[in-house]
């Protein structure tokens, strides 16, 4: 291996890494928040690639069914929910909020589906559209079984990502796609050697929202809440803060993250309905690199994980994937030494 192409391998590393960037962080968000492993993250970002394709193709996305569904799930959630507690009066409101919302974006994707619409607006719909996709998984999916164990909220996210992936086949059908670059050109390096201007736009947008998100945490009222959430469901309710809204703030965060990666990856990788399971894996690689609780080690992960990728392709294309999912037994082993065995102390305490 030359040092041009530990080069090339480097910078396209990067490129990857900073999708995985922007996953971990959802990941990591939703999970502090609502103690959930989002297995089907990656499935949203599929879906916002696909729909920006069929927007390029002049076809109607069939992410507007899908959110319909979710919608009309979500209402007779709701509904049910309200009329058993009595609530009656909390009907309407329920059904502008859980059926009127998710329904905006699939009105302004059918008149951004007419001819003469710029790109832009194709992929700003491709992302607005598929934000609503998380929070109403969320209200029917994992608000009822909020207090349950994180066993069990895995398990369901992950028997989530399969109902999902049959979604996907049903509404988008088996074919791949790949969208037209966002951005056209490179930037040279130095002696015949250059980087194109998606890879310098992938990795450009994870920096910025990553900053973004930073500064969202910090320094506003939603950011401080979720934090609140995070450390201490307990305590947060107790100061007025309420955790089913907080998870509904998580989710929608993440949901527009994921549709940024899939309007990211959209045209440098053919995407189908199931594409987005092996993307969710890899953040969740980096993710249990941080700990699930730290942004910045997430962040080191995700970017460790995009150059082990990147060199594994080089060496064995077949094996790329078990080399990268290989990097948790490492990651495991020194949390388990350095973690505290608490039941062994009870037990000496006890003795």
């Amino acid at each position: 291996m030359t040092w041009d192409v530990a080069l090339i391998l480097g910078i396209d590393g990067l490129a990857n890494g900073a999708v995985y960037l922007l996953a971990g962080l959802g990941l990591v968000l939703i999970f502090s928040v609502t103690r959930v492993v989002f297995v089907p993250f990656g499935d949203i970002a599929a879906f916002a690639a696909l729909t920006l394709a069929a927007f390029e193709t002049g076809r109607l996305p069939p992410t507007m069914g899908m959110v319909m569904v979710l919608a009309a799930l979500a209402c007779a959630t709701e509904v049910a929910t309200l009329v058993r507690q009595g609530e009656h009066r909390q009907i309407g409101k329920a059904l502008l909020t859980w059926g009127g919302l998710p329904l905006l974006p699939c009105a302004l994707a059918w008149l951004a589906s007419r001819p003469g619409v710029g790109a832009g607006v194709h992929m700003a719909m491709s992302v607005l559209l598929v934000v609503p996709i998380a929070p109403l998984l969320g209200r029917v999916v994992f608000q009822p079984i909020a207090d349950a164990s994180v066993l069990v909220l895995l398990i369901v996210s992950l028997a989530l990502h399969f109902l999902l992936s049959g979604l996907g086949l049903l509404f988008f059908g088996p074919e791949g796609s790949r969208t037209q670059a966002l951005v056209n050109g490179s930037m040279p390096l130095g002696d015949g050697f250059s980087v194109s201007a998606q890879v310098i736009l992938m990795v450009g947008a994870a920096v910025v929202l990553s900053g973004l998100f930073f500064l969202v945490f910090e320094r506003t009222t939603m950011g401080k809440s979720l934090r609140a959430t995070a450390v201490n469901r307990v305590g947060a309710r107790l100061v007025g803060i309420r955790p089913a809204r907080t998870a509904l703030m998580a989710y929608g965060c993440a949901s527009l993250l994921a549709g940024l990666i899939g309007v990211l990856i959209a045209p440098v990788t053919t995407m189908y309905y199931d594409s987005g399971f092996i993307i969710g894996l890899k953040a969740f690689v980096a993710a249990i690199i941080g700990g699930l609780v730290s942004y910045p080690m997430t962040a080191v992960g995700a970017l460790s994980v995009g150059v082990v990728e990147s060199f594994a392709s080089f060496w064995s294309g077949a094996l790329k994937d078990v080399i990268v999912f290989s990097l948790l037994i490492p990651v495991l082993m020194l949390r388990s030494f350095m973690a505290r065995h608490i039941e062994e102390e009870e037990e000496e305490i006890d003795q």
